[in-house]
Formats: structure tokens, C-alpha cells, sequence
């Protein structure tokens, strides 16, 4: 069992924080401006708990905002609060030295190069956050977006690096080693967090001792994705969600000898123990 699995600091700041809000204050609603973390189990938990996980908030109605551990576009954030909602800030700590990066290169007149997925909420932040100071904004999902581009880089020499804080390494040394010829002046901000990179290593290391790893986290969660993509380069390795997704896998579960179990950074503590309870009754 990977020791770097389950809730990083960010998720739980969030999840506790969001819990004790609605617990001092049980008679306001309290929402969230779209998932709180990427696990549905978690999510379930809120609703449970009467904190409604929404994509847009309701009108005529007043109460708490959550903005979740991705963050928010500031207009976002803004045109909230004059709709009269009190607004709790929860974006991740590392999240916003993120946004910080880009807002400081745009500042300083760099095009800003942001990696990661264009429709991740996280990218989707930075991205605007960026762009209350310049319009030469750009997110780069791979190294195809960044050749389209190469015109536009070439033109205005200046060029900053940011990267989604759950990215691949990878992904960052193939765009600078692009970038190293064509770009007059570089700014890269290694930006991917402590936590996924420690996380990520670990996860490798373990990955060359077992004959089997099983990822276990949301399918829609970026970090556990990447985990399980990183993985599977180096031996076989099943992604799921809870225990219950373990059961087509028994027969490859019966066949390893060693068992290698790592997590993504929203999975939840007991969803981690469930599948290994599983594991030992397979």
C-alpha cells in the first residue's frame, strides 16, 4: 500500500472546512459552484449532509457559496457576491500560487502557457485569472496545440510556463524542450504540486515490485487518471472507484503475487480500506 494515497492537504481543507460550515450554520443553504473534489462518494456525503453540490446557483435564493478546491474565475467569484451570497473561499492553497504565476506573468507582458486540460476546472481558473491582465492566454494540452501556435510564440518572444498542479513532469519537460529553441526569453514555474509529484514517484516505484496495480479514485479526477496512465507503462494496472468494480477483476486479483495499491488525492479513506478488505477476500 502506497503511504502517499488518499486525501491530500488541499481535499481535506476543503471537505472539513465545508462540512464545518454548514455545521455553524445549519440554517442558511449552503451550496457548491460545481464539485467540491472530483468523488462522488464525497459528493453524495455533502448532499447528505444538506450541502448541494450545484452547476449554477439558484435565483431568488440566498445562503453560502463554496468555491471549491479547483477555484473560480474572479468575475465568477464577484457576480456572486452581488447576487448576495456570502462567499467561503476554499481553492486549494497550491491551486492559487498557480494563478498567482500566471496572473505575474501576464503582468510582466509574457505570452502565459498554461498545461493541462482546457476543460478542467482547475485550468479553467487559472486560465481567467490570467486574462484579467492580458489576452495572449493560451492552454496547452499536448504538443500538437503547441506547434499551432509556434507563429504566435516566434512574434512575441516572451514566454511564460505554468502547468496544472496534478499534471505529468513529462508534459512540462517535452513543452520546454520545445519551447528552449524558439522562445527569446523563457519563465517556466514548476507548478505541478508536492503532493502529486510525491505521490506519482512513489506510485512508480511500487509499480516495478508488483505484478498487478490497482489505482483507486474517481474516473473523472485528473491526479488518479494520471496515476493509473503512468502506471500502466510500467506493469498491468486496473483503475477503479470503489470495491464493488473489483469484482470482474478477481481473476487477475487471484493471479498476482504481488499487489501494489495507491489512490488518488480525492479519495476518501474508507473507500481505500473497502478495497483492500476486498482484495484479502478475493
Amino acid at each position: 500500500m502506497a503511504q502517499c494515497a488518499g486525501f491530500c492537504y488541499g481535499v481535506k481543507r476543503a471537505v472539513e472546512t465545508t462540512k464545518k460550515v454548514k455545521i455553524e450554520n445549519a440554517s442558511k443553504n449552503v451550496w457548491v459552484l460545481g464539485e467540491l473534489i472530483h468523488n462522488s462518494h464525497v459528493i453524495k456525503e455533502l448532499d447528505n449532509l444538506g450541502i448541494k453540490t450545484v452547476d449554477e446557483l439558484p435565483v431568488n435564493e440566498t445562503g453560502i457559496c463554496i468555491v471549491r478546491s479547483h477555484g473560480m474565475a474572479p468575475k465568477k467569484i464577484n457576480e456572486i457576491k452581488e447576487k448576495g451570497f456570502e462567499v467561503v473561499d476554499l481553492t486549494c492553497l497550491d491551486v492559487k500560487k498557480v494563478q498567482q504565476k500566471a496572473i505575474q506573468l501576464a503582468q510582466e507582458e509574457f505570452l502565459v502557457l498554461i498545461l493541462g486540460k482546457p476543460e478542467h476546472p482547475e485550468v479553467i481558473a487559472i486560465k481567467a485569472n490570467a486574462e484579467e491582465y492580458s489576452s495572449n492566454v493560451f492552454v496547452i494540452p499536448d504538443l500538437n496545440s503547441l506547434e499551432e501556435i509556434t507563429d504566435k510564440i516566434k512574434s512575441i518572444k516572451k514566454v511564460g510556463v505554468v502547468i496544472q498542479t496534478t499534471q505529468k513532469i513529462e508534459l512540462l519537460k517535452s513543452v520546454v524542450d520545445y519551447l528552449l529553441p524558439i522562445a527569446s526569453e523563457l519563465k517556466v514555474f514548476n507548478t505541478i504540486c508536492k503532493s502529486t509529484s510525491m505521490r506519482q514517484q512513489e506510485a512508480r516505484e511500487l509499480a516495478k515490485t508488483s505484478d498487478l496495480m490497482i489505482v483507486v479514485g474517481g474516473k473523472n479526477s485528473a491526479n488518479t487518471t494520471h496515476l493509473a496512465e503512468i502506471l500502466k507503462e510500467i506493469t498491468n494496472t486496473i483503475h477503479i472507484e470503489t470495491a464493488d468494480d473489483l469484482e470482474i477483476y478477481s481473476a487477475e486479483i487471484k493471479k498476482a503475487q504481488n499487489i501494489g495499491i495507491t489512490a488518488g488525492a480525492s479519495t476518501p479513506e474508507n473507500i481505500i480500506n473497502d478495497v483492500i478488505n476486498k482484495i484479502e477476500k478475493i
